[in-house]
């Protein structure tokens, strides 16, 4: 049986040594994400007013779930842990947007003082500080997110889907917080001058932003979590590839984020011409890439699954099964049926390790498995055996719904395959 290799040595340093204790960092990071809260909530109440929050609050909201909901309809293969979501969210509506708040004020500021000395007005100082300066503060803020994700929380970081699904999800939350601000601040200028109806400056901001474009900061930041997502498929010796192809994402968010706020000084048509003409399509390419990546992922369980059913952990339908979205489906509405929604969280769990199993095989082959490679494996496959009773036959009846493919899935063999624990 395959030995696990030895622990990495303990960090050094007494900051170090309480930096590597999981409880501390969690506590940390509830308070910096609790305290950035209550900083950017008394900061938009204050431009807001109380009835322009509260009335930005509501509108804000409105896009969140549908923003939500497609990140999961994308992350349905493998979803990640509640509790990286919940921190993504948290970091983009808390400190991600305070980060940006201060310093794009600070920005405008500087610019009108010193590029202009003086001779520019406020809008020439907004309008340059909202394309060159807004684009790298608040891309570089959210990208935090991505990064302590993938350097905390490796094993739930295994490609391109994971990145954009947790950017996406680090975006939403500072379009929200954002929203709120704009919208909160429309209100209370329709308050003191009188707009209404449709020719309301809330109208108006609330269509741009939440009908028109609330995929605008989600698309930015993905081509940052597309770049990390690459980069945790290079193998750990490819240590140049993996610090410059997630700068490479950032530029490129940068750029994006860039066009789509120079757009807004060009008039309405040159608006129009930009959104249909450059962040539709690029829209539909990050869609097709994502929906691409996520096929890749299903057909990496169908390859490597089939090792593990070979040391008779699984059943040969099993792995046909884990493959297909529409059997998971299937076994686990069949699950609910007969023995109820704990049957149907088990196969829902049977599943999650499996896939998880396969990614982590994927990697040793790839070379990017870390350390506690035998350690995890074990792990999955202990989960596995206690819930193979009830998932096994259904997942096994549910593989008769998909077709099994024309062309056989060949092994990849870059390297040496790990070794496998054969079923006792």
């Amino acid at each position: 049986m395959h030995q696990p290799l030895p622990a990495p040595p303990a960090p050094r340093g007494a900051l170090a040594r309480l930096w590597a204790s999981r409880p501390l960092r969690a506590t940390a990071v509830v308070v910096l994400l609790s305290l950035s809260g209550l900083t950017i909530l008394a900061l938009v109440r204050k431009e807001t007013g109380t009835d322009g929050f509260l009335v930005g609050l509501g509108l804000a909201t409105l896009p969140v779930p549908l923003l939500i909901a497609a990140f999961g309809w994308t992350d349905r293969v493998e979803p990640k842990p509640k509790r990286n979501l919940a921190f993504a969210f948290a970091w983009g509506a808390c400190a991600a947007t305070l980060v940006a708040l201060l310093a794009n004020g600070f920005a405008t500021e500087w610019l009108m003082t010193t590029i202009r000395d003086g001779s520019s007005d406020q809008s020439d100082a907004d309008a340059w500080g909202a394309t060159f300066v807004a684009p790298v503060v608040e891309e570089t803020a959210k990208a935090a997110a991505v990064l302590l994700l993938f350097r905390f929380r490796r094993r739930d970081f295994n490609g391109i889907v994971d990145g954009v699904v947790i950017a996406g999800i680090t975006a939403t939350g500072f379009a929200f917080t954002e929203n709120i601000l704009y919208l909160g601040t429309a209100f209370d200028s329709d308050q003191e001058f009188g707009g209404d109806g449709l020719e309301s400056a809330t109208a108006g901001t609330f269509f741009i932003r939440a009908i028109m474009s609330p995929f605008a900061h989600p698309l930015f930041t993905a081509a940052t979590g597309i770049g990390f997502g690459l980069a945790a498929m290079a193998p750990h010796s490819r240590r140049a590839r993996r610090i410059l192809i997630p700068v490479a994402g950032l530029l490129a968010a940068m750029v994006l984020h860039g066009v789509w706020n120079g757009s807004a000084s060009l008039g309405g048509v040159g608006f129009l011409a930009v959104y249909a003409l450059f962040m539709a399509p690029v829209l539909g390419l990050l869609t097709w890439l994502t929906i691409w990546a996520r096929n890749n992922e299903l057909r990496a369980i169908r390859t490597h699954l089939p090792a593990y059913q070979a040391a008779g952990w699984l059943t040969p339908p099993e792995p046909v099964a884990l493959s297909s979205l529409r059997a998971r489906g299937i076994a686990r509405d069949l699950a609910r049926r007969l023995h109820g929604p704990a049957a149907a969280r088990a196969v829902h769990e049977y599943a999650a390790s499996a896939t998880s199993l396969a990614f982590l095989r994927q990697r040793a082959y790839r070379g990017t498995a870390g350390p506690d490679f035998a350690t995890r494996e074990r792990e999955l496959l202990h989960r596995l055996w206690e819930r193979r009773t009830i998932a096994g036959p259904l997942l096994a009846h549910a593989a008769l719904s998909v077709p099994p493919p024309r062309v056989p899935v060949p092994m990849p063999m870059p390297m040496p395959p790990p070794p496998l624990y054969w079923r006792p």
